[in-house]
């Protein structure tokens, strides 16, 4: 990377962090054509401005740049949400979706607004062109494109609005005082004109929401949940709502208080509930770009088991799964690589990677590509010598066997714990009968996650987690992890099992997306005993 000192970048009229750099991936003949559609996007749109109720906005900001050290930035990944709606790619942005129709820039009849970064020949030179207004127009099809600069001035009349809906706006947010409309100024141009008051708290508003829907049903727990929360946000100490409920005593006295509920214009719940309703279900278009990922991911996990030797480092696996990756067009990890061997294998979000030597424990590999934007979860486990041990082997067909049981729950109309419970109760039964737990309550301590969540734009994706739908896509991931010192046999310790595949729900029942991936002990060390292509590759020793 080629970079000046910051006195010299200013000097050029570029930012000092190469903020306004980021570009949208020009459209042109040599990239991939299977991006989705505007037309894909502007359906989603079209899907959340029928979810607002009469007389509301919805506003939605593009994701902030974020710094790695000095003048390097982490490399630019779009909000989802933000994505999602608009399949824009670049800071500096906003969308503004409006109920009904609007006057915006002097122009009737507007439904949908986005304003734009303008191009900029001299930070373009560094880090690729812009799409600019033209170019968002002509690629994204949106009803109005305007630059951001105008976006202060576009005369939206804020006041008009019985309702604003937008996501937390952040404050964590630098400002670039070159950029008069960087992401910064957005949002504070967007406060100022919606006249959002200074005290705004978002988490209250999202409390009272939760007061609406579960005050009556579920008061026990609202009630348990409040005053957790009452502990840590010092503000609900004052609040009258909160605590007129939190004092409420009966059934009749909460529908009191509720009925009383303070009104307030400015709500995330609304726009929150409708994208987790939206992006729960995936479309045709999004399966395509989610197999392909999952499919990317299966086949790492193939070549990185026909590679696998003790001699490795965990580094040199994920390097090995992030190759496959890059050599099928996916552009990104949509996490960090977790590769961890024995006592590292038992925890849960290891992504440090640096034991030099695999040795003979069991290695723990959860990857998952990012192919346009969609990200695979995909995690097998696997003994590098190319055969599980006794005790590997036991604990491993435990947790397949867990799995199995929760992926025959998969069914449309289940509850989204059910595959949970099923694997629960699998793997507590199996570690009594091993001897590694006396009861089942003891079960939590060597599986303590939850089985699945919802995959997409995000590795732990938006969803309702109510009752499985025809065009979910969830992981299901038991796993048993037993680390050195637990209160059982030794035989067991640095045993660390993960099984997860991606699954579909269909009309009649599930899809194992990821099922080209090995998952039973005959078929891992099958195919680990297949000749890999980088047997005979070897590097010059670096002295």
């Amino acid at each position: 990377m080629t970079w000046f000192f910051r006195p010299l970048l200013l000097a050029f009229g570029l930012s000092a962090s190469l903020h306004n750099g980021y570009a949208q991936r020009a459209a042109d003949s040599g990239r991939p054509t299977d991006f989705l559609d505007p037309a894909f996007h502007k359906s989603r749109r079209e899907l959340l401005r029928q979810a607002l109720p009469a007389g509301s906005v919805a506003v939605l900001f593009a994701a902030p740049v974020r710094n790695r050290a000095n003048d390097v930035d982490y490399i630019y990944h779009q909000a989802p949400d933000f994505y999602y709606l608009t399949g824009y790619d670049e800071p500096d942005a906003v969308l503004v979706v409006f109920k009904e129709p609007q006057t915006v820039g002097g122009q009737a009849g507007i439904t949908e607004a986005l304003f734009v970064q303008p191009r900029n020949p001299k930070a373009e030179v560094w880090t690729g062109r812009r799409l600019g207004t033209e170019g968002a127009k002509q690629q994204l099809k949106l009803q109005y494109v305007a630059d951001n600069t105008g976006f202060a001035g576009a005369g939206i009349r804020w006041a008009d609005f019985q309702h604003i809906h937008f996501l937390d706006l952040l404050t964590d947010v630098r400002d670039d005082a070159q950029d008069p409309a960087d992401l910064f100024d957005l949002v504070a141009s967007f406060r100022q004109q919606a006249a959002i008051p200074v005290a705004y708290d978002a988490k209250k508003v999202e409390l009272y929401r939760l007061i609406e829907r579960s005050g009556i049903t579920n008061a026990v727990k609202v009630k348990a949940y409040l005053e957790n929360m009452v502990k840590t946000q010092p503000t609900l100490v004052a609040d009258a709502y909160v605590q007129n409920y939190l004092q409420a005593t009966t059934d009749a006295e909460r529908q009191k208080v509720m009925a009383a509920r303070p009104i307030n214009r400015f709500e995330n719940a609304v726009l929150d509930d409708a994208l987790n309703e939206m992006r729960a279900i995936k479309t045709p278009e999004e399966l395509n770009l989610l197999r392909r990922a999952v499919r990317i991911s299966a086949v790492g996990q193939q070549e990185v088991m026909k590679a696998l030797r003790p001699d490795m480092g965990e580094m040199e696996v994920q390097g090995l799964h992030e190759y496959v990756y890059k050599q099928y067009g996916a552009e990104f990890e949509g996490y960090p690589s977790i590769v961890g061997a024995g006592n590292n294998s038992c925890i849960l979000h290891y992504v440090t990677n640096d034991k030099l030597h695999l040795g003979n424990d069991l290695v723990l590999m959860d990857c998952g590509a990012e192919y346009h934007g969609y990200t695979a979860d995909v995690t097998r486990t696997a003994p590098p010598s190319g055969k599980f041990s006794a005790a590997q082997r036991q604990i491993y067909e435990l947790v397949l066997a867990a799995q199995d049981a929760a992926i025959r729950e998969c069914k449309p109309g289940n509850e989204f714990q059910a595959p949970n419970k099923a694997a629960q109760q699998v793997v507590a039964e199996g570690l009594i009968k091993l001897g590694i737990i006396q009861k089942f309550e003891e079960m939590r301590r060597y599986f303590p996650h939850g089985t699945s969540h919802y995959l997409g734009l995000d590795v732990h994706d938006r969803g309702s987690y109510g009752p499985l739908k025809p065009g979910n896509v969830i992981t299901v991931e038991p796993g048993i992890y037993i680390p050195e010192g637990s209160p059982c046999d030794k035989k067991w310790w640095n045993i660390g099992v993960r099984i997860e595949d991606d699954v579909l729900i269909t009309t009649t029942g599930a899809e194992n997306l990821s099922k080209e991936a090995p998952r039973t002990v005959a078929e891992v060390e099958a195919m680990m005993a297949k000749p890999s292509a980088l047997d005979d590759f070897k590097l010059p020793l670096l002295k």
